[in-house]
Formats: structure tokens, C-alpha cells, sequence
């Protein structure tokens, strides 16, 4: 599979995921959405290991692997689901954007890499004022705009746990298996979210609800997990977070397009800054230096341009 086909699948899949994530809940109850896409899509995998004649590695590594994946599928998705209720499909994306400074910072905890570096910190602090902007606007919304806004971040913060715990593993399994096994894992564990909470199936569910649910679990779960995996695979962790620079913008014309979604003019500033600051986290250090450099360079070119007149 080819890793640039890869993340480009993963940014288009993640960019409508957002608005169908919405209509999946509606009818239904967001509980039923999520499980309902977490079964359909651990059917699915299991069917396409078996149509490659591929195993399910049970082993201690691989079992750990699973978990770490079910902790973002299971935990994130959870978190996003019940946010979604209450703020619009656009903005959950955008509050996703945040997710390659969620990982940078649990990625500097966890593996002590040095990813908070001056520069990191600044495009922190740009991406932490888009984020105040928005949640300013956010009460424009609806009185009960935070909830999404908490369930969002929250859901940002464990899929980055998820996706530096799966890195940090290294158990080198294919992609197929990680997402097969963490879904599982998820389903056994949205089962006891469900009995627990009392949920019951719906007596109807509307042809949009159901059309999204299933969109979710082939291309969301199935499709959207293999290559996310597969990507993460081969590339770095902070690469992959980079896919969220891209999907909050498409996420918010497709919201406006088809769902009619109006963001407050705070919410489009606060997103401008959230990305700038993305963009300065990832870029600003190499700009700097080749700023200093360049500075130094010409600065020792006149020195010597001195000395040689003098």
C-alpha cells in the first residue's frame, strides 16, 4: 500500500468524518451512533482479515497494541460523540486541529523527546489564544456549547495518548491487525458503556442516521483506520498529526455546504490563529534558523568585506 495514498485517504476520510459523525447521532442517540459503527466496523475487519487469510496476533505485544488503539477509538471516540451534540460539525474539526500540540506534548513527557522547543512553545501559545477566541464564541452558541468544546478536547488528548502509546509499542504489526484488534477492544467496551447507562435500541432510525453510520464504519473505521495505521507505520507521529492542518478547513466548508452550519465571525479568527499557530509549531524553528543563518552569514560576509578594505 502506498503510504502517500495512504495520508491522503486519511485527510479526505477525516474531512467529511466530522459532519457524518453529527448525523449519525441524530434520531438515534449518540451512543447508539458510536457502537453502532464500532460493530458494524469490527465486523467488517474481521471479514477482510479473513478474505486476505491473515491472523489476528494474540501475543502480549500485540494484545498491549490493541489496547493502546482502543484507548483513542474507544475512549476519543466516546468523548467526540457525546461533544457533537451540542456544537457544530466544522468546529469539532477544528478543535482536532489542536491534536499535533495535544501529541507533542505527551510525546515530550512520555518518549522525553524535544519537541518543546522555543519555537513550539510560541506556535503553543498562538494555537492557546485561536482557542480562547473560539471558546469566547462558543457561548454564543448555546448554553451548552462547553460540553462539546470539553468532549472535543478531551477526545483530542486521548487520541494523541493512543497514537504515541501505539508508536511507543513498536509491536510491527500490520496495519490491518492494529485497527481490527482495537476496535474489538472498543466494542467490548462501548457493550459495558451501554448496559450501564440503561440505553436501549431506537424504535426508528432515520435513513440519514443510518446512511452515516454505516459510511462511518466502511470508510471511518474499516478504510480510515488501515490507513491511518499503515501511514503511522512508516511515518513519524508528529507527521501524522500534521493531517489535522488540513482537515479543519475542508471540515468547515463541508459543514456550511450541506449542513447550513453559520460559525460566529470569533470562530473563523479563532481557527485562523489555532492553524497559524500549528503551522509556527511545526515550521517556525527552521524558519528561524534559516533567518539566523542567513543573518550570520551576511553579517561575517561585511566583516570580512571590512577587514579586506581595511
Amino acid at each position: 500500500m502506498n503510504v502517500a495514498a495512504s495520508y491522503v485517504g486519511v485527510i479526505l476520510i477525516w474531512s467529511t468524518t466530522a459532519l457524518a459523525l453529527k448525523w449519525s447521532g441524530e434520531g438515534a442517540g449518540f451512543l447508539f451512533g458510536v457502537a453502532g459503527r464500532m460493530a458494524i466496523g469490527a465486523l467488517l475487519s474481521m471479514a477482510l482479515l479473513g478474505l486476505l487469510r491473515q491472523r489476528l496476533p494474540l501475543h502480549r505485544r500485540a494484545l498491549h497494541t490493541y489496547v493502546a488503539a482502543a484507548s483513542g477509538i474507544f475512549g476519543a471516540m466516546l468523548c467526540v460523540y457525546w461533544g457533537a451534540q451540542y456544537i457544530p460539525s466544522g468546529l469539532v474539526a477544528v478543535l482536532f486541529g489542536l491534536t499535533p500540540i495535544s501529541t507533542g506534548v505527551v510525546a515530550a513527557l512520555w518518549l522525553a523527546e524535544r519537541s518543546l522547543t522555543p519555537s513550539r512553545l510560541t506556535g503553543i501559545v498562538i494555537s492557546l489564544a485561536g482557542l480562547v477566541l473560539i471558546f469566547h464564541a462558543d457561548l454564543a452558541l448555546g448554553d451548552d456549547a462547553w460540553k462539546g468544546f470539553v468532549g472535543a478536547l478531551a477526545a483530542v488528548f486521548l487520541h494523541s495518548f493512543s497514537m504515541v502509546w501505539v508508536k511507543r509499542l513498536h509491536a510491527d504489526l500490520p496495519a490491518l491487525a492494529i485497527s481490527t484488534g482495537g476496535m474489538l477492544v472498543s466494542v467490548l467496551l462501548y457493550g459495558a458503556v451501554w448496559l450501564a447507562s440503561g440505553a436501549e435500541l431506537p424504535l426508528e432510525v432515520p435513513p440519514r442516521t443510518a446512511l452515516s453510520i454505516l459510511y462511518l464504519a466502511v470508510f471511518g473505521s474499516v478504510l480510515g483506520f488501515l490507513l491511518y495505521y499503515h501511514a503511522l507505520k512508516h511515518l513519524s507521529a508528529g507527521a501524522m498529526a500534521l493531517v489535522t492542518l488540513i482537515t479543519p478547513v475542508l471540515a468547515l466548508f463541508i459543514g456550511r455546504t450541506f449542513n447550513d452550519e453559520h460559525l460566529p465571525l470569533d470562530v473563523w479568527y479563532g481557527t485562523a490563529l489555532v492553524l497559524g499557530g500549528l503551522i509556527f509549531h511545526q515550521w517556525g524553528g527552521q524558519w528561524l534558523r534559516r533567518m539566523y543563518g542567513a543573518s550570520v552569514v551576511g553579517l561575517v560576509g561585511r566583516t570580512r568585506g571590512s577587514d579586506r578594505n581595511g
